[in-house]
């Protein structure tokens, strides 16, 4: 296989997703599953088409790796008659509707010859099974979503899994026409990954099918669904060194610190106060057994612009959900420096967000991953599936309302096959803070913290009660680009 087949296959769906998909086919002598909802059967038949799909774009990658590899040009010189039934084999298996259905992809000559295949609208068996993995989990997600089970949301989904552009706009229109653009948005947000994987995988355009792929097995795309762009472009669009300046708090900043304390409840309240101007906060904490921590809160993105004189932007928000090295982080780790935290201290960080894609990037960062103990990462509303800490034992706690679009922008929605790691703790919900941006915003967060959800503020209060003790100083600090 050529290395760009390599890559592009990597990311294959793993053991435990295929699990749900075993349960069917194991021996009659064993003791039966219980029994499943028509939504777990839906995502383990996606899983089934989606690891097909894959192994198909492989195979076609390996077929045509063979074809065009120099090896066989040499055996074609040296037994004429064998190449020419192989390669009529290979061929026929490649483009055949009974093979691979014109499946060639991988190296100069495959990529040359899916393109081709792409744009001429021809749609190859791994397209097929992948439409129909896609398809299934939407299908999945309307049980517990019914509004996308609506007419004019289903309207528009047959549109895109039917590959119909113009019905999908005019579906699109009349969507928006009769909720809204804020509703429209909340009631296809459960399956926005699977709709502009759809889109990338049915266009005319083959530069952007890696987005559709990755989507597929689970991973976090590194490119943009429409053309294709890849994820690298953004540090031309994000290149500030990040700077960190002491801020002295205003009125209605200091009040709400005044009554702070180590309660998940009380630090989305304290990010709140910040707002999404460029302000952080550093706690030091004289905790209840003697040690000195830091708690680090770090609010989420401005939708004001697409980029502004702060990492707190809309350009730093997709630059941090596709790397980890970014303004935000940089800065922040400027901020460390420029506090005189102690090395080896213990470090929470807490974000909501973009700010909680920063707090992962941070826990990603070796450099600060061996400067302090990072022993808590807590997220609210954030996209960090995809991440994972240096430090194996740092804790990380994801909170999310589950209509809430960011949070699934890493790739892993409501029928994504893929899990978190076991030693992660998420604690996701539905409450009535519907629309978007509402569901999004810190205080729709707190308010179900306090609420209905009263029970996972005392699990995650529980969690990072190593920080309960009294706060003997909150700095804010102003971070800039340059």
């Amino acid at each position: 296989m050529t290395p760009q087949v390599a890559e592009e296959t990597a990311q294959r769906l793993p053991a435990r997703q295929r699990s749900m998909a075993s349960a069917d086919t194991a021996p009659a002598d064993t003791a039966p599953p219980p029994e499943r909802t028509d939504a777990e059967l839906l995502i383990a038949a996606s899983i089934l088409l989606a690891d097909a799909a894959l192994t198909a774009k492989q195979a076609g990658a390996e077929l045509t790796g063979a074809l065009s590899s120099w090896r066989f040009g040499l055996e074609t010189l040296r037994r004429p008659a064998w190449a020419l039934g192989a390669a009529t084999a290979c061929l026929k298996a490649l483009t055949g509707p009974s093979g691979l259905g014109f499946g060639a992809n991988g190296g100069v000559v495959g990529e040359l010859a899916r393109m081709a295949g792409s744009v001429t609208y021809r749609r190859p068996a791994k397209v097929a099974m992948a439409v129909d993995a896609f398809a299934m989990r939407i299908r999945a997600i309307a049980a517990d979503h019914p509004n996308l089970d609506s007419p004019l949301a289903r309207r528009l989904t047959d549109a895109m899994v039917g590959g119909n552009r113009i019905e999908a706009l005019r579906a699109t229109y009349a969507l928006v026409e009769r909720l809204g653009v804020t509703r429209a948005l909340t009631t296809v947000s459960p399956v926005i990954m699977e709709l502009m994987a759809l889109l990338g995988l049915l266009d005319e355009n083959p530069v952007n099918d890696s987005f559709s792929w990755v989507t597929l097995a689970g991973g976090v795309p590194t490119t943009d669904p429409f053309l294709g762009l890849p994820s690298s472009l953004l540090r031309y669009l994000n290149p500030g060194p990040g700077r960190a300046e002491r801020a002295e708090p205003d009125a209605i900043l200091a009040k709400v610190l005044a009554t702070s304390r180590n309660d998940i409840v009380s630090y989305v309240g304290d990010i709140g106060a910040l707002g999404n101007h460029g302000l952080v906060l550093l706690r030091r904490i004289a905790c209840a057994d003697g040690a000195v921590r830091h708690a680090l809160l770090l609010p989420g993105t401005s939708f004001g612009l697409l980029s502004n004189s702060t990492p707190q932007d809309l350009v730093g928000a997709f630059d941090g959900l596709l790397r980890t090295d970014t303004t935000y982080t940089r800065a922040v780790k400027k901020l460390l420096r420029r506090a005189g935290v102690p090395a080896g201290s213990e470090l929470m960080l807490v974000g909501h967000s973009l700010g909680g894609l920063t707090a992962m990037n941070l826990a990603t960062d070796l450099d600060v991953a061996s400067t302090y103990r990072i022993t808590h990462v807590v997220t609210l509303g954030s996209p960090i599936d995809g991440k994972r800490p240096a430090d194996h034992t740092t804790r990380v706690i994801s909170l999310v309302n589950k209509h809430d679009v960011i949070p699934m922008l890493d790739g892993r929605g409501p029928a994504s096959p893929n899990d978190i790691p076991e030693n992660w703790v998420e604690l996701a919900w539905l409450d009535e803070s519907y629309d978007y941006p509402l569901s999004h915003a810190p205080q729709a967060y707190s308010d179900t913290l306090r609420g209905e959800m009263a029970h996972y503020r005392e699990q995650v209060n529980q969690l990072i009660s190593t920080y309960d003790g009294e706060i003997v100083g909150n700095q804010p600090y102003m971070l800039r680009d340059k």
